[in-house]
């Protein structure tokens, strides 16, 4: 909008100088404004009808396709998810034109991320999860959306205990959970039939941002590393996809962020996986409470009783 009212100014002044009244200047400029209106759709018309061309020629070249699998219940999800839609990292119409085990598609997803950032697979985690375990993790974070989680820093100076033992230092990441709805149902029957409920659990994404900048700029504080779960493929072939994106170092972050040893990412891929590993640890709860579903809890329901100290004998950590 500024751009636009310093550009009408602009021309204005120019028409002023030609000795025309300001009536007519105004005038003069909402036609030149409609002039370029109709340029501009024009232009969106034409890059339309390129777009539906090119999608209709490919549609007729494989006609024998229709009817053998069941890619028409493959469908674009028409929500305001914030998600960067599976089918756009994955061609999953052509992935379901032939059977796939679960295994055979953690095998797929993972290749597809190790071959990223010219085949070092730096900047991105991945795996697949299975959808039972999923929704436990997923039914513990609908109550407890956030958390902290440690990461030792060996490099740091260590502190001494009273004893006169050295105690690593750590780093604090602010870990928050976000949840986007369930992405429609894919079926591999050839028989079914569209469904408008989908049977999928929800997406979900979780923003793992260090704590002290969490504090220093809240909820516009820059996560550096966001993780995602993809669920498309949960009910139909019984696994969730996780995903996990690792903030580049050139994105805005406050003064004094730490940066990979390479310069290019702002957590190194272990730090990465350690917090991935976190999520395991203490949302997937098994039978009965333990010391990490009850600082969970209490990290909630407790503030005053949670304790750092017993959060650090918790983090015990192993790639």
């Amino acid at each position: 909008m500024l751009l636009r009212a310093v550009s009408s100014h602009f021309n204005i002044v120019i028409l002023l100088r030609q000795g025309k009244s300001v009536a007519e200047l105004r005038s003069e400029l909402r036609e030149q404004e409609k002039e370029k209106r109709k340029q501009r759709l024009l232009l969106e018309s034409q890059k339309a009808s390129t777009i539906d061309d090119s999608t209709a020629s490919t549609t007729q070249s494989q006609p024998s396709l229709k009817g053998k699998f069941p890619v028409d219940n493959i469908s674009t999800r028409r929500d305001s998810s914030p998600v960067k839609p599976l089918n756009s990292i994955l061609n999953l119409e052509k992935l379901l034109r032939t059977p796939h085990t679960s295994e055979q598609l953690s095998v797929l997803w993972r290749a597809y991320h190790s071959s990223r950032s010219g085949g070092t697979g730096r900047g991105f985690l991945s795996a697949c999860v299975p959808v039972d375990k999923y929704e436990k993790m997923l039914g513990v974070a609908t109550r407890y959306p956030s958390f902290v989680v440690p990461i030792p820093r060996l490099n740091a100076q260590a502190n001494e205990t009273e004893q006169g033992e050295d105690q690593p230092a750590y780093e604090f990441y602010f870990m928050e959970w976000g949840f986007h709805g369930a992405p429609p149902s894919i079926s591999t029957d050839i028989f079914s039939k569209d469904s408008q409920i989908s049977s999928n659990p929800q997406t979900s994404t979780i923003l793992f941002t260090p704590l002290q900048e969490y504090k220093l700029r809240g909820s516009f504080a820059t996560p550096y590393l966001a993780l995602t779960h993809y669920t498309d493929l949960a009910k139909s072939h019984g696994v969730v996809m996780l995903r996990g994106e690792i903030t580049p170092s050139t994105a805005n972050v406050s003064t004094g962020a730490t940066v990979t040893d390479d310069g290019r990412y702002l957590l190194c891929q272990q730090d990465a996986q350690l917090l991935a590993i976190a999520i395991q640890k203490f949302y997937l709860w098994n039978e009965g409470e333990n010391e990490r579903t009850a600082l969970l809890q209490a990290f909630h329901d407790n503030p005053e009783g949670f304790k750092w100290e017993d959060l650090l004998k918790n983090v015990e950590y192993s790639l």
